[in-house]
């Protein structure tokens, strides 16, 4: 379990984050189009796993438009925003806001790739939702970087996940 804050008051998390140096779990997530997808239909490509509460927040929508600009130029890298929300809420942000570099996913169903990655928020108002992480894989699915943000409402280090790329 991990102790992050939200607006300064502790909130534990369901376990912690993958190591460095391990295999990413596999996942089953759902597309914007309401299909599913997994890890397999990434084989191949460098991964940054922008992992957030909401999309319709401040912070949350700040990162998925940073990394939407970013992803443009990163070669061989696929960025998947990964959250809570239902895959309309995702498709309609990215929409409005013309991003297009960015692939979002849900993990409304069954929160089964928070609980598996320890990323989920266990106590708090935000309860049930994702914690502020961020996981880069290479393209043999080993894990080069991760980041739980310690304050929940704090951008991550964009440049670190950059880095390792």
């Amino acid at each position: 379990m991990s102790s992050i804050t939200l607006g300064g008051n502790p909130v534990q998390t369901s376990g912690e984050l993958p190591k460095v140096g391990t295999k990413i779990a596999d996942f089953k997530l759902v597309k914007t189009d309401l299909s599913y997808t997994s890890l397999a239909d990434f084989a191949g490509k460098k991964l940054v796993l922008n992992i957030f509460p909401s999309v319709d927040t401040g912070t949350c929508a700040a990162s998925v438009r940073k990394f939407n600009e970013s992803a443009s130029t990163l070669e061989n890298t696929t960025v998947l925003c990964i959250s809570r929300d239902l895959p309309f809420a995702q498709k309609r942000f990215c929409g409005a806001e013309g991003l297009d570099n960015v692939v979002n996913l849900s993990d409304f169903s069954e929160g089964s790739f928070g609980k598996t990655n320890g990323l989920e928020i266990t106590d708090g108002p935000l309860a049930g939702l994702h914690s502020r992480v961020i996981i880069v894989v290479d393209e043999n699915g080993t894990i080069t970087h991760t980041e739980q943000v310690a304050e929940i409402a704090d951008e991550p280090n964009y440049e670190a996940a950059l880095a390792v790329l």
